[in-house]
Formats: C-alpha cells, sequence, structure tokens
C-alpha cells in the first residue's frame, strides 16, 4: 500500500489493534422471544461467560498488558454487575449492545431510543459510565440507527463490514459523523470455535474448527493488516473463547500480536478519538 494512503498511528506505530469482546451473557434471540426460560442449557452456556470465562480473560489481558473494549448487553450488566465493574476497574472500555440483544434493524427509531435509553441508565447505575461506543447486536441496523447513536451520546460504532480502517458515517442534521471502527467475520470466534451439531454432513459428525488452523487464520488476518498499517478489530465471545483449552488459544495469538513492536493496541474509544483528531487536522 502507498505510504500516501496509509493511516497515520498514534506514537509512530505503524499499525492498529483494537481487541473487542461482545460479552452476551444468555441474551439474544431465544431470551427475546422467551423461549430461554424452558431452556436451561441454553441460559447456563450464555451466563458461562460473564460468570466464570470473563476472568481468564481479564487475566490474560492484564499479563499481556494489552487494553480491550467490552460490548455488553445492558442486560448482563444487571445480572453481573460486579464481573462488569472488574472490566472497568481493570482499565478497558464497556460499550453499548442492546439492552437483551436485540435486533436493530427491526426496531423503529422509538424502540431503539428505549433502549438505548435505558442501557444509559443502567450503565451509569452500576457502572458509573457513560459509554461512547456501540456495536449492533444483529450485524445490521436501521436506517435511523447512527442518528438515534449520536443522540445517545455514543461517538463510535463498531458494527459494520465497510473497510479496514475506521471511517466517517456522515448523518444528515448533524455536524459530527458517527465514527465507525469495522470489524471481519473472519476475526469472530463463533466461525470457527462454537460448537456445531448441524448441518451434520458427514452424518453424526459435530464439529468445531481445528484449534491449531483457526490460530493460523487469526494470525494471518493480523499479520495482513498489520503489513498495510490497517486497524484490525475483533469479535471474540468470552463464552466461546474463554474456556480452559481455548485460552490458551487466545494466550499464543496474544503473544503473537505483541511480538510486533510497531502495533498500537488500543481500546475502540481510543481509536474513535485518534481518527476524529486525524480528521480535523487534514
Amino acid at each position: 500500500m502507498s505510504d500516501a494512503i496509509r493511516p497515520r498511528w498514534p506514537e509512530g506505530k505503524t499499525g492498529c489493534m483494537a481487541l473487542a469482546f461482545d460479552l452476551d451473557g444468555p441474551t439474544g434471540d431465544a431470551m427475546l422471544n422467551g423461549s430461554i426460560w424452558q431452556k436451561p442449557e441454553y441460559f447456563t452456556f450464555g451466563g458461562y461467560g460473564p460468570f466464570r470465562a470473563l476472568a481468564r480473560i481479564l487475566d490474560l489481558l492484564r499479563a499481556f498488558q494489552v487494553p480491550a473494549t467490552f460490548f455488553v448487553p445492558a442486560w448482563v450488566v444487571e445480572q453481573w454487575p460486579q464481573q462488569c465493574r472488574a472490566i472497568v476497574e481493570q482499565g478497558h472500555e464497556v460499550a453499548y449492545h442492546g439492552y437483551r440483544h436485540e435486533s436493530f434493524w427491526s426496531l423503529n427509531a422509538s424502540e431503539q431510543r428505549q433502549v438505548m435509553a435505558t442501557s444509559r441508565d443502567i450503565f451509569w447505575q452500576h457502572l458509573g459510565i457513560r459509554a461512547g461506543g456501540f456495536r449492533t447486536p444483529s450485524g445490521d441496523w436501521h436506517a435511523d440507527t447512527p442518528s438515534v447513536l449520536l443522540d445517545a451520546g455514543v461517538t463510535y460504532s463498531s458494527s459494520m463490514r465497510g473497510d479496514d480502517r475506521p471511517y466517517a458515517i456522515q448523518v444528515a442534521g448533524y455536524e459530527q459523523p458517527l465514527v465507525e471502527i469495522p470489524g471481519k467475520w473472519e476475526m469472530d470466534d463463533y466461525a470457527s470455535l462454537a460448537y456445531t451439531r448441524e448441518p451434520d454432513f458427514p452424518k453424526g459428525l459435530d464439529r468445531t474448527a481445528s484449534y491449531a488452523l483457526t490460530l493460523d487464520n487469526w494470525c494471518r488476518e493480523f499479520d495482513g493488516a498489520m503489513a498495510e498499517g490497517l486497524c484490525l478489530t475483533t469479535l471474540f465471545h468470552p463464552k466461546i473463547s474463554g474456556k480452559p483449552g481455548r485460552i490458551l488459544l487466545l494466550e499464543q495469538f496474544l503473544a503473537h500480536m505483541t511480538a510486533n513492536p510497531q502495533v498500537w493496541f488500543a481500546r475502540c474509544g481510543e481509536v474513535a478519538d485518534w481518527y476524529i483528531k486525524e480528521q480535523q487536522h487534514d
């Protein structure tokens, strides 16, 4: 990539890594339609994230001295406030991720505003923070979502897939744009590590991907992004990658990333702040 179009990162670094986790807990479709209350298996699978896996991830981040952003549904903050406070106390960022992991694309503007208002109150009550970031729980959003987010005090989103670096979403009627820090499905641990029983082909073969192959894929994505001076973020989930065997996988990935001295490791909020300042500078 031409040096003329490479992003300029702080501290003279040549690439940016914004490590991020979605602490969904048991929220999602099954909770929204009520079926989760008849499925203890699913509830405990989700609850494992904040209850047990989160602590392992925080310990790992502390060992490598790497900051991260946690996108957390407000319902999870209500149910596990002590665990969520530990995220903030250890210097990481907590950002919005809906109330119960709603599909924002299916909510009208009024319903979205209610979700954001409820989340804002819960974050303040339990964590004492006003979050500046948002990741859409559904992987997509309604046309009204950017203006809803700006009205809620959000400065950045990490929801879309439109580039390999932060970019601005201009919203009619607002002077300051919404900063987007795009992710990639390749960096979603669900794609490789979530246990699946369907489709069962070959017949009877339940599956996850090879851990060695998963690590190789992640490292290649990281190396490629850093070679071009870009920004990479992750869509990792504690309930998926915070298990005993997989935390070793994350440890190897962090070791690979931190071996590169030219990488700026940042919370998503810091990336958004940097982008706004750079745009003003240009």
